[in-house]
C-alpha cells in the first residue's frame, strides 16, 4: 500500500514544474490532490543578480499572472525590453523589432533564475500542495503497465492515476519509462554572467550572430545591492574550443573579447560576474505520453537557447496539458484518460518540433561562413526588416501570441 495517495504527481521544481504544480492547484476542483516532487534547490551564491536569466514572452508573462504569480516576480526584478536588435557579424544585415509596432508596452521581460524560483514558491505556499523532498528512484505501474504513482528514494511509495515528469533535459522519469529521445550535441557551450558595461541598455535587448555562435546582451534592471552602472545578462553560444579558451581567461581578458566580439555597442565592459558554462545538446522524446505518464519541458525537449525559447515551450507545456486536464474534468473525466494525454502530445508535439527545426536552421545557416549564404542572409535580414508587416508577424510568434 502506497504511503501517500494523490490525484496528480508532477516530479521536478524548476520553473516549469512549479508552474504546473500552480496551474493544477489553482484550475483544478478544490479536493483535487497534487504532490510536488523534488529535493531541494541549491543554495545560490551571493552575486547581486542570477547569473541565468529567462526571456519571458508576453504568452509566459499572462500564464503567471493567470497563476498570481507575476506579481511576485515585478516586486522583485523584472525587465521589461521595448526593442530588439538582431544582426550579422559576418556582414551587414540586420533586423530591429519595436514593441509600438505590435501595439504592446514590451516584447518581453528579462527575468532571474532565481527571482522566477522564489515567486512560484512563495505561490505555492499558498496552495494545496504537498511536497515530498527525495529524488524518485522508481516508477511504480499498475498490473496493466500504466504508471501508478512512484517510489522515492527514501523508500516511500505515492500513488497518483497521473504522474507528469517536469524533472529536466537528463529526466530520471522519462528514463525509468523506457522512452526513446533524439539527441545530438551542438559541440558549443553557453557561457553566461552579468556584466557591468559603460552606456546604459536603454531596455533593449540585443544579439549578434557569428560563425562561431551567437552572442547577446540582455538588459537588467538595476540591483540595489550592484555596484552602480548599466548591467546586462549574457548568454554567448560559442564553439566548444572557443569557449573553452573564453571560460579560460581572466576577467578583464575575457571582459576585452565580449567588448570587441560585441563591436563596442555599449561601450566599454567594465566588469564580469562568476562565469557558468553549459553544454549544449538538442533533445526531443519520441513520445511525451505513456498511460499514466506525460512529459512536459526539458523532460520532452530541449533547443538551442539562441532565440531564448526554451523555458518558454516549457509553459506553454503547461498551459495545455493544465487546459486539458480542466476541460477532461469538466466533462467528468479522469485525470489519467489516455485520449486527454494524446490530446497534449498532439498539441505540443508539433509545435515543438515546428520550433527545434527552425532553430537548427537559423544555427547553421548564420553557423556557415560560405561567401554566397553570408550574402543570402544578410539580404534576407534587411529585406524582413524593411516590411513591417512581416516584421509584425514574426514578433507575434516570438511573443507566443499567435499559437
Amino acid at each position: 500500500m502506497a504511503n501517500a495517495e494523490y490525484d496528480i504527481i508532477v516530479v521536478g521544481a524548476g520553473v516549469v514544474g512549479a508552474s504546473m504544480a500552480a496551474y493544477l492547484s489553482k484550475t483544478l476542483t478544490a479536493d483535487t490532490r497534487v504532490a510536488l516532487v523534488a529535493p531541494p534547490a541549491p543554495a545560490t551564491d551571493n552575486e547581486p543578480f542570477d547569473a541565468r536569466v529567462v526571456a519571458l514572452t508576453e504568452a509566459s508573462r499572462q500564464l503567471f499572472e493567470q497563476l498570481d504569480v507575476w506579481r511576485n516576480v515585478a516586486s522583485q526584478r523584472a525587465c521589461p525590453y521595448h526593442d530588439m536588435q538582431v544582426w550579422d557579424g559576418e556582414g551587414s544585415g540586420h533586423i530591429e523589432f519595436n514593441a509600438a509596432d505590435v501595439a504592446r508596452d514590451s516584447l518581453g521581460h528579462i527575468v532571474e533564475h532565481r527571482v522566477l524560483n522564489q515567486a512560484l514558491e512563495r505561490a505555492l505556499e499558498l496552495t494545496r500542495v504537498q511536497r515530498w523532498q527525495q529524488p524518485v528512484s522508481a516508477l511504480l505501474r499498475d498490473n496493466h503497465g500504466a504508471v501508478s504513482g512512484v517510489e522515492l528514494d527514501s523508500g516511500e511509495t505515492l500513488a497518483a492515476p497521473l504522474t507528469i515528469a517536469a524533472d529536466g533535459a537528463r529526466s530520471k522519469l522519462r528514463e525509468l519509462a523506457g522512452i526513446a529521445e533524439r539527441q545530438w550535441s551542438y559541440q558549443q557551450s553557453a557561457i553566461v554572467a552579468t556584466v557591468r558595461c559603460e552606456k546604459p541598455h536603454k531596455f533593449t535587448a540585443r544579439q549578434r550572430f557569428m560563425s562561431t555562435g551567437p552572442l547577446a546582451l540582455l538588459p537588467l534592471i538595476e540591483a540595489p545591492e550592484a555596484n552602480s552602472g548599466y548591467h546586462c545578462s549574457i548568454v554567448w553560444s560559442a564553439d566548444q574550443g572557443f569557449a573553452d579558451t573564453l571560460m579560460a581567461q581572466d576577467d578583464a581578458a575575457f571582459c576585452a573579447s565580449l567588448e570587441r566580439h560585441f563591436e563596442s555597442r555599449l561601450g566599454a565592459i567594465e566588469h564580469v560576474s562568476k562565469r557558468h558554462a553549459f553544454a549544449l545538446h538538442q533533445r526531443h522524446a519520441k513520445q511525451y505520453v505513456q498511460p499514466g505518464l506525460a512529459l512536459i519541458g526539458d523532460a520532452a525537449h530541449s533547443i538551442h537557447p539562441l532565440a531564448g525559447q526554451g523555458v518558454n515551450l516549457g509553459l506553454l507545456d503547461v498551459a495545455c496539458l493544465g487546459h486539458e486536464l480542466q476541460r477532461a474534468g469538466a466533462r467528468g473525466l479522469a485525470a489519467d484518460e489516455y485520449s486527454t494525454l494524446r490530446r497534449y502530445e498532439r498539441q505540443r508535439m508539433g509545435h515543438n518540433l515546428t520550433m527545434m527545426a527552425a532553430m537548427e536552421s537559423f544555427k547553421r545557416v548564420f553557423g556557415s561562413r560560405q561567401p554566397a549564404l553570408t550574402l543570402m542572409r544578410n539580404r534576407a535580414l534587411s529585406g524582413v526588416n524593411s516590411q513591417p508587416a512581416l516584421k509584425s508577424f514574426l514578433a507575434q510568434q516570438a511573443m507566443g501570441l499567435s499559437l
